[in-house]
């Protein structure tokens, strides 16, 4: 088994436990909850079959609607995000010659942050939507979604910084 593949279920694993033990429970001001589980798809690589993505996604937002009671609300939201990766991937990134690459804060700042903020706000406000499933209350979703997503992003590019590391000699 390659070693990629035991990292990414080491990641899938970890995000699974931290958002349904920790950051579900969190609630700023009432309005803003991270979600910081669509990290996952963020750092895949690019070049990962669109089947393995799909379906990754499909389980872990299907755990995720297990442990929390919701029916299938994160479960629709990430794997729509996931079938409309590889297509959001070759807006922010090359498409020469990267099916290893991981995008990352290192690799591609500027590239990672606009997919990041992309995708992001693509998985929460299809959550949202899903969720309030009416446009009666508007204001209030488009207030959850642009909060969450003021908390989830310099989360999720904390968490890349920190993930980081480097090789001997670099500075």
């Amino acid at each position: 088994m390659k070693l990629s593949y035991i990292y990414e279920l080491v990641l899938f694993v970890a995000l699974i436990l931290l958002q349904t033990l920790l950051l579900n429970r969190i609630s700023l001001f009432g309005i803003a909850t991270p979600v910081l589980y669509i990290y996952f798809l963020l750092k895949l690589p690019v070049g990962r079959n669109r089947y393995y993505v799909i379906t990754s996604a499909f389980l872990m937002g299907l755990i995720i609607d297990i442990f929390l009671n919701t029916p299938g609300m994160n479960a629709a939201a990430i794997t729509m995000v996931a079938a409309l990766r590889k297509n959001v991937l070759g807006l922010f990134f090359e498409r020469e010659g990267y099916d290893d690459f991981v995008p990352g804060i290192h690799t591609a700042a500027a590239p990672f942050a606009r997919f990041t903020i992309f995708m992001v706000l693509l998985h929460l406000t299809l959550l949202f939507f899903i969720e309030s499933f009416t446009l009666f209350n508007l204001k209030n979703t488009l207030l959850r979604i642009a909060t969450s997503s003021a908390v989830t992003i310099p989360l999720i590019i904390a968490l890349d910084s920190l993930m980081f590391r480097r090789k001997p000699g670099e500075q």
